[in-house]
Formats: C-alpha cells, sequence, structure tokens
C-alpha cells in the first residue's frame, strides 16, 4: 500500500490557529486605533486606509496569479500589511502614494522574498521608509483636524517635533497623548487605543510580553538617563504602534524568548539614538529594520542547543 508523504516547513503540529485567525485577531486588535483615526483625521482616513488595504490584497492577488503560486490573499496577512502601513501615514498622503507603497510592500518586499513567512523585513516598515525616502515632502505633512475643529485640516508639529531642541511649538498634553489629540500619522496618535489593541493580542495569545516590553522600557530607562521625559517618549509618535504590532511579526523577529527581549533591547536603543542625536522625525521604522536584518544572527544566538550524552556538545 502507498503512502503519500507531505512536506512542509516547521512548526510541524496541528490546532485551531491559523494564519487567518492570526491575521483576524490582529485586524481587530487594529481596529480601535482605525476608528480613533476616524474621529481624530475625519473620514479621509479610512479613505487612505481603504487604499492601502485593498491595494495591498490585490498586489498579492495578481502577483500570485501571475506566477502560478497558490493564492493566499484570503489569509488576511495582505489586509494588515495594508493596515500597519496606512496607520504609518498622515492624512494628506495622495492616495497614488498610498498604493504605491503598498505595492512596494506586498510585491517587494514580501512576495519576491517567497510570500509569508519568507520575508527578511516587514513589509509595512520598509515601504514607510521607502516613501520616506522618496515622498518626503509628503511624507512629513503633518495634519491634525480634530471633532471640533470641522473639516479644515491644519498643518502642525508632531508631538516628537515640538520637543525637539529648538523649537516653540506648544507641546501636547500627557492626556492630549493619550487620546491622540495632536498631529501625526494616522495609526499612532492615539495610545490608549494601541493599548487596547496589545492588551487583545496579548490575551488571545497573538504576541508575548517579552519584545514590547524590553522595546518599551528601553526607551523610557534612555530617556531618563539622557534627561528627558519618558513617559512623553512612550507616548509620542510610532513607539507603541511599532512596539506592539510591527516588532513582533512572525516571520521577522526571533521566535526565541531571549531572543525577543534582545530584539526588543535593541529596537529601543536605535530608536533613542535616533530620536536624540539623528536628524530624522522618528527611530521606530529604522530601528525594526535594522532589528530585522539582525534576526537570524539572533536567533542563532539564542536558540536551544541539544545535549548529548548528558553534556552539551563541544
Amino acid at each position: 500500500m502507498e503512502h503519500q508523504l507531505t512536506l512542509s516547513v516547521s512548526p510541524h503540529f496541528s490546532g485551531k490557529r491559523t494564519t487567518q485567525t492570526i491575521m483576524l485577531d490582529v485586524l481587530i486588535a487594529l481596529l480601535p486605533a482605525a476608528v480613533a483615526s476616524a474621529l481624530i483625521f475625519g473620514f479621509r482616513s479610512l479613505l487612505v486606509i481603504g487604499v492601502c488595504v485593498a491595494v495591498s490584497m490585490l498586489s498579492e492577488f495578481l502577483f500570485e496569479k501571475l506566477c502560478k503560486r497558490e493564492n493566499t490573499v484570503l489569509d488576511l496577512s495582505a489586509a494588515v500589511t495594508g493596515v500597519l502601513l496606512a496607520f504609518n501615514l498622515p492624512v494628506g498622503i495622495p492616495l497614488w502614494q498610498a498604493a504605491l507603497g503598498s505595492v512596494v510592500a506586498i510585491v517587494v518586499v514580501k512576495q519576491l522574498f517567497g510570500g509569508i513567512g519568507q520575508n527578511f523585513a516587514n513589509p509595512a516598515v520598509v515601504a514607510r521608509i521607502m516613501m520616506m525616502t522618496a515622498f518626503a515632502g509628503t511624507m512629513t505633512n503633518w495634519m491634525y483636524v480634530g471633532a471640533s475643529k470641522g473639516p479644515d485640516a491644519v498643518s502642525s508639529a508632531t508631538p516628537l517635533m515640538a520637543a525637539a531642541p529648538g523649537k516653540t511649538a506648544v507641546m501636547p498634553s500627557y492626556l492630549d497623548l493619550l487620546l491622540g489629540n495632536h498631529a501625526g500619522c494616522l495609526g499612532e496618535t492615539c495610545a490608549a487605543a494601541l493599548l487596547a489593541g496589545g492588551v487583545y493580542l496579548l490575551a488571545r495569545g497573538i504576541i508575548t510580553w517579552h519584545t514590547p516590553v524590553a522595546f518599551l522600557a528601553t526607551v523610557a530607562l534612555m530617556s531618563l538617563l539622557c534627561g528627558k521625559d519618558a513617559l512623553y517618549q512612550l507616548l509620542s509618535g510610532g513607539l507603541l504602534l511599532g512596539a506592539i504590532f510591527m516588532a513582533t511579526d512572525y516571520a521577522t523577529t526571533p521566535p526565541t524568548k531571549w531572543g525577543k527581549v534582545i530584539f526588543g533591547v535593541g529596537c529601543g536603543l536605535i530608536t533613542v539614538l535616533i530620536r536624540f542625536w539623528g536628524n530624522l522625525p522618528e527611530g521606530v521604522s529604522f530601528s525594526i529594520l535594522l532589528m530585522n536584518i539582525l534576526t537570524p544572527y539572533i536567533t542563532k544566538l539564542t536558540r536551544n542547543r541539544p545535549l548529548i550524552g548528558g553534556a552539551k556538545k563541544k
């Protein structure tokens, strides 16, 4: 009797949780921040999110169709990438630029490396960095609408820009940072919504505490050592978005517990270096990308080593 042997990549266990259910949980966790962005920036925020998600999913479908690969668009990973990219964009971004960024994230960073699980870096992170380089003007044109300000958006400084040396802009209060009443990218302003999403992911077991806590704790500690307001740094910029949703990506971060801690500490150190001494408005995306590159080495360093004859192999 012939038996058919099925070969696949690890992990080799079965369960109720699939890529689709994991990505659905991530989308649910991102929903509070999406709602907050609509309340803070108006209807156009939903339009930007919709364009990024639609183009991401369409790019994945067409590329896999062209390459005659198994279609994976229904696993929702492309939708998650689209939302994360949109969350890293200002509300006034031209829609064609948002669409181009989505194509880069899916086709260049994800599919050209083999698809989900094979990409070396977070697609949304790389796409944002590409857009910051190619479209610096529109990518740094942050606007704030606010529920009480009507439909007209007003250009404004982000919290990190307001706190920069020599700047005279009014710094938002802690409450404003928590509720998102300030300028910034779509998904990074409302700290309360991001924290709620993070709690949901932890409760569902989608992520572990190691990377987010190590990331945030490192930024807080270094801020205190450098004489900065640690709480202001934690609630500002894309730190919470990056630590909770982007530095915890399964494919591009270490799978081991100590690897996750090292990854988070590295992200925190690089973020602080860029924020305090760099010329860029934010360092979170660059820190995650650099640590993504180091992930294979961190994994190798922290993986469990087999024992032979009751002793470590020499």
